[in-house]
């Protein structure tokens, strides 16, 4: 969990903090479900390991009274160049060995960095923003399969050869597979509804700038 904070001198008490924002993950809080939608009131948090951790986590963020403006931001698959989520996939992909993972019909929440920043300033800088924004881009109801097709495309590659969720389950353990092999279709209204204007609220934009 990373932590964002203004006008705070770094001797100042924590009662005195006048705003705080911190960023959870959208795709633990949220049940996976192939045809359930989540916005940011949407119910969670309490059904396995990772979704209780964010609850935890989000706890632990959260400070006591009404003094201080506060902002959770729960983000998707985060998209962006140097490492991460495509870090790990560029290999497979540029050697055309790509493809969707499991069945590839699970939803892949997705956000391009650069978004993920904006709305973590936008949350600071905006008085009016409080509570759960969903840190995903408007287009990120992507299920895993079509995700791989976009990536394959940009990279002009095939992507069709899947993983399958035997091999995912054994390289990664039962409770971190179910990250990868189940999904949710998380969507931001409330983030929208703050006047927050995304950079790539497409995928296709967002990948080709990542591999350029």
């Amino acid at each position: 969990m990373s932590s964002l904070r203004r006008s705070c001198p770094p001797a100042m008490p924590l009662s005195t903090w006048r705003e705080r924002t911190s960023s959870t993950l959208s795709e633990a809080y949220y049940q996976p479900s192939l045809t359930a939608e989540y916005d940011e009131d949407s119910p969670g948090g309490d059904f396995d390991f990772f979704s209780n951790l964010v609850t935890q986590w989000e706890t632990a963020a959260r400070l006591p009274g009404d003094a201080t403006r506060q902002v959770v931001v729960r983000s998707g698959v985060v998209l962006g160049r140097g490492g991460g989520a495509i870090g790990h996939m560029l290999l497979p992909f540029r050697l055309g060995l790509g493809g969707p993972i499991g069945s590839g019909h699970q939803f892949f929440p997705w956000i391009h960095i650069r978004d993920l920043a904006g709305i973590l300033a936008h949350a600071l800088e905006a008085s009016h923003v409080q509570g759960v924004l969903n840190g995903v881009a408007p287009a990120s109801t992507t299920t895993n399969a079509e995700f791989a097709q976009a990536l394959g495309t940009a990279l002009g590659r095939p992507a069709f050869i899947p993983l399958p969720s035997t091999i995912v389950q054994a390289v990664f353990g039962q409770e971190r597979a179910i990250m990868l092999l189940e999904g949710q279709k998380v969507v931001p209204r409330r983030t929208l509804a703050t006047g927050y204007q995304y950079s790539f609220p497409e995928l296709g934009a967002a990948l080709k700038e990542i591999i350029a």
